[in-house]
């Protein structure tokens, strides 16, 4: 008897202390009528005001642009080869030198052709004292027409074969196209080079050109004169272009349009061949109603925002939106300018629920 009045003992000191442990917990968890406090606030006050933070819209310059990529192309680039072959007399250029049009680069041997050039200045001066004394007999009538045509038909003859051959001496000086850069060199003095043989390159890289390619849904905006602006990777700072042309039609592999735009490269900072990024300014609109991109709510049947009314409610509007940038919406329609847009706590608030909202910039 004594072990179970110890056991009953026992059992009902645990039951005495749960109870005083558990109880205290209960209440302070419960509201009246053993409602719990999440469903009805401590004392029966008014519910708590939701903290959110809101922007005042106000209208701002958006510039309608895209982000692409390009290659940046001479403004002229050749690689240089001589017109006829034969030997090379005279190299008259270094590598990485600035030149100017028609410049003098490469001399080739034009002993053959100045020889044939000082005969022919001989039988020049023979037909035209033919032809002279030939024009004055037939000025006294002692030849016929005939005779006279035969010595005028000789000197021209003699004078075309002299042009022919400058031509041929002037191939044998090879020189600079237009103004620009010479790249490395290719031959030597004392080298026999053909039509086909590269002697160097030159290229021009002020101005620069700037290739790029837009999707087609863009291509009903762009027009000569937009603005672009690019940068590499190793200078972050971008400088401006200018679109000069673009292709007339659509690319079917790609579904793009290819434009070129221009622009200048006084320090030879960009060279031919380099990756850049691209800021293309599709048009500017003054007036837009931008909102962050936080803000807009979308639905099945569209978008949406909260805005805090002047007796702090929440309050749902439907918008259409436009352009979106990196971090912004762009709103047609459904806000008015000096609308307050909730841009935290948008996922907690509920139409004509009471917050707090604390205006940024």
């Amino acid at each position: 008897m004594k072990k179970q009045t110890k056991v009953i003992l026992i059992v009902v000191i645990l039951a005495l202390v749960a109870v005083a442990y558990f109880y205290p917990r209960v209440n302070q968890n419960a509201g009246p009528a053993g409602i719990p406090s999440s469903s009805a606030p401590a004392g029966g006050g008014p519910a708590q005001e939701l903290p959110v933070n809101v922007i005042k819209l106000k209208k701002e310059t958006l510039n309608n642009q895209l982000q692409v990529t390009g290659t940046i192309l001479p403004n002229e680039s050749v690689n240089l080869r001589s017109e006829i072959s034969g030997l090379v007399t005279k190299i008259n250029f270094k590598e990485g030198q600035y030149v100017t049009k028609g410049t003098p680069l490469v001399y080739l041997n034009d002993e053959e052709l100045q020889a044939q050039y000082q005969r022919l200045q001989y039988t020049q001066k023979l037909f035209q004292t033919q032809e002279n004394r030939q024009k004055q007999l037939l000025a006294r009538e002692a030849i016929s027409q005939e005779e006279y045509d035969i010595a005028l038909n000789q000197y021209n003859t003699a004078l075309a074969d002299i042009k022919l051959v400058e031509a041929q001496l002037e191939k044998t000086v090879v020189r600079a196209p237009f103004n620009g850069i010479l790249g490395l060199r290719f031959i030597s003095e004392g080298s026999v080079i053909g039509t086909q043989d590269v002697i160097t390159s030159v290229v021009n890289i002020d101005p620069i050109k700037i290739e790029f390619s837009i999707p087609e849904r863009y291509a009903s905006q762009v027009s000569v004169g937009s603005p672009i602006y690019f940068s590499n990777e190793s200078s972050k700072e971008e400088v401006q272009g200018t679109v000069y042309a673009f292709e007339p039609q659509i690319d079917l592999a790609t579904r793009t349009l290819k434009l070129r735009a221009q622009s200048p490269n006084k320090g030879g900072k960009f060279l031919p061949g380099m990756f850049v990024k691209i800021r293309f300014i599709l048009e500017v609109k003054e007036d837009a109603l931008m909102v962050p991109a936080e803000a807009v709510i979308p639905e099945l049947e569209g978008y949406k925002v909260f805005i805090a009314t002047a007796d702090g409610k929440v309050e749902q509007r439907r918008i259409e939106i436009g352009t979106r940038t990196e971090s912004h919406v762009q709103v047609l329609s459904g806000l008015n300018e000096g609308d307050l847009v909730l841009t935290t706590g948008v996922m907690q608030a509920r139409q004509g629920m009471s917050i707090k909202p604390t205006i940024i910039n």
